[in-house]
């Protein structure tokens, strides 16, 4: 028996857990909850001490009712970011209750509704470190309250996007009173005009990020836009005012900082004014102009100006004849390319293109549908580094062409190849590809079991895999998948009609599933879902449509154990779902 001073001993050696710095103490929690982010309430809920550390260690409070805001906030009392935009109404007094929180430097209210700009004041006043706020989706959003998120002096990243109210005097009180702003959207902001702009350029110096997507900018906006010295990323998706007398006003002196110009879908811009783009702009690293212009020989020449282009998208773009061929003798640095969807795309070009593109990473030729094995010969054969590849219905690629990807591309991380000419032996080539952490195999008819054991005994680090309306698929792939692939994150088995409980039950071993579509699946049910509420806690989506033995015993076994789901596409005969306590967080799809 154990006498007293051994006991004293004995407790001596386990030094107290305040004892440990927090900073150490944090490591070990980002580790543990890297591993298994439920392992975090266990260990607050082991002792006080636990209780006070874990508080001090979270970074992220995501509330999903508002009226429990203050309690939570006593519960975190340090946290600096905290997301609001699961909670649908947020009243001016839930946010006056953060004033028991100064420590909140980023805030997230991008959809919620409720508050006006009372609210905003007292947000403003409550948190004096605030750096971060995203009013994104604020249809009642008005230059008032522009004015007092203007008093927020240290604010560093807004985004109003779809703030359809703001006008050009909200955005001036902004600009007035923001000065240090780095990252701004104003996305669909309808209002704003070049006045807004103009000033915001003349305040806002060391704006770094600018968001002008789907607003009425114009001609006279460019001027106060390139004057922005420190302006490196701007993105004007859908801006239809910007035309070829737009771009030729552009000062050169004015814009060597850009890296990133993002005009996709900017219908009345020619390759005139790509031109006067690539000579503006000599330091930009990534261009997209996809759903632009056709693509011609002179335009792609003169990509030879941005001497460090690195990414180039281009998709939904007609090509011209010799116009691919010229990217390939202009662009020898790119390490992106992007051709979903493009028309002209043939093997001569794209093959020429790829031999002088050594450095390639990234490639999507989705949807290209003339290429032929010619091409995907020359891809995997000039191309050996590339982590990325997209080339979904390309219908003329044979099975045997499928062989070279595996054979020569072994640094694959990313693989679509949905709705193409795929069997179980351009599986077993693939499993070469032993880095993939992306596999999309969906509409691909003639793979089976057998395939998808070739991929689970040599791509163990799969996190997402899409065998979307694949039928050959039964039980025993999927089992294959879920024992070899212990860290899959998301699947997707809709439509296909031979899985049964079985799937469900060996996928409920994968612990971080967060993503599950099963439907139309009409042989899963709810004992088989109630296996996946009980092993899956970290299951954030779930499809079962037209799976109709999935009944309301099901759904409670996900209200009791689902507590990190966000999206369900259900039966609209599931009943039970709107009294279970979770539904605050579901999204229900009838």
């Amino acid at each position: 028996m154990a006498t007293p001073t051994q006991h004293h001993k004995r407790r001596r050696l386990s030094p107290a857990l305040h004892d440990v710095a927090d900073e150490l103490l944090f490591l070990i929690l980002d580790r543990v909850a890297a591993d298994d982010p439920r392992a975090l309430k266990s260990f607050a809920l082991a002792s006080r001490a636990c209780h006070a550390a874990e508080a001090r260690h979270r970074r992220l409070l995501r509330a999903f009712r508002a009226d429990l805001l203050p309690a939570a906030l006593a519960r975190y009392p340090t946290v600096p970011r905290l997301d609001l935009s699961l909670c649908p109404r947020v009243t001016d007094a839930s946010l006056a209750a953060l004033s028991t929180a100064p420590s909140v430097s980023a805030v997230d209210l991008s959809r919620s509704r409720g508050f006006g700009a009372a609210g905003l004041t007292a947000l403003v006043a409550a948190c004096p470190n605030l750096t971060d706020l995203d009013l994104s989706n604020g249809l009642d959003f008005t230059d008032a309250g522009a004015a007092e998120v203007a008093k927020a002096r240290r604010l560093q990243r807004l985004s109003l996007s779809r703030c359809k109210q703001l006008t050009d005097m909200g955005l001036g009180c902004i600009a007035v009173g923001c000065p240090d702003l780095r990252e701004l959207s104003l996305k669909w902001c309808i209002g704003v005009t070049h006045m807004g702009l103009d000033l915001l350029a003349l305040k806002c110096k060391k704006l770094k990020i600018l968001d002008l997507s789907y607003t009425m900018i114009v001609k006279n906006c460019f001027p106060a836009i390139m004057k922005l010295q420190n302006l490196e990323v701007l993105i004007l998706v859908g801006c239809n005012g910007i035309d070829d007398d737009a771009l030729d006003s552009l000062d050169q002196e004015c814009s060597k900082s850009l890296q990133v110009l993002d005009m996709s879908n900017s219908y009345n811009v020619t390759h005139v004014g790509v031109l006067s783009v690539v000579n503006a702009m000599p330091n930009l690293l990534e261009l997209n102009l996809s759903y632009c212009c056709p693509v011609t020989p002179s335009m792609s020449s003169s990509f030879k100006m941005i001497h460090k282009l690195q990414t180039l998208k281009l998709d939904g773009c007609q090509f011209m004849p010799d116009g691919l061929k010229s990217i390939g003798k202009s662009c020898v640095s790119l390490r992106e390319l992007s051709l979903s969807k493009c028309s002209g795309v043939t093997d001569t070009y794209l093959s020429f293109a790829v031999s002088r593109l050594k450095n390639l990473l990234k490639l999507d030729i989705t949807c290209c549908r003339k290429i032929t094995d010619v091409s995907l010969a020359a891809i995997t054969s000039s191309c050996p580094s590339l982590i990325s590849l997209r080339m979904e219905s390309c219908s003329l690629v044979s099975s045997e062409g499928m062989h070279l990807i595996g054979k020569h591309c072994s640094h694959l991380e990313e693989l679509d190849l949905t709705d193409n000419d795929l069997d179980d032996e351009c599986l077993k080539a693939l499993s070469g590809c032993r880095k993939l952490s992306s596999l999309k195999i969906g509409i691909c008819l003639r793979i089976s079991d057998e395939g998808l054991n070739h991929i689970s005994k040599s791509c163990s680090d799969l996190r997402e895999i899409d065998l979307y309306r694949s039928g050959g698929i039964s039980d025993v792939g999927v089992t294959h998948i879920a024992q070899g692939c212990p860290m899959l994150e998301s699947i997707n088995l809709s439509y296909c009609t031979k899985i049964t409980d079985r799937s469900l039950r060996s996928l409920s071993k994968c612990i971080k599933l967060n993503t599950l579509e099963i439907r139309g699946c009409p042989m899963v049910s709810s004992a088989g879902l109630s296996e996946i509420a009980t092993g899956c806690r970290l299951l954030s989506k779930l499809d079962i449509k037209k799976c109709f033995e999935i009944n309301d015993l099901g759904m409670i076994f996900l209200s009791q154990f689902s507590h990190s789901l966000r999206q369900v596409l259900t039966l609209s005969s599931v009943n039970v779902i709107i009294a279970i306590p979770c539904f605050t967080i579901v999204l229900i799809t009838y």
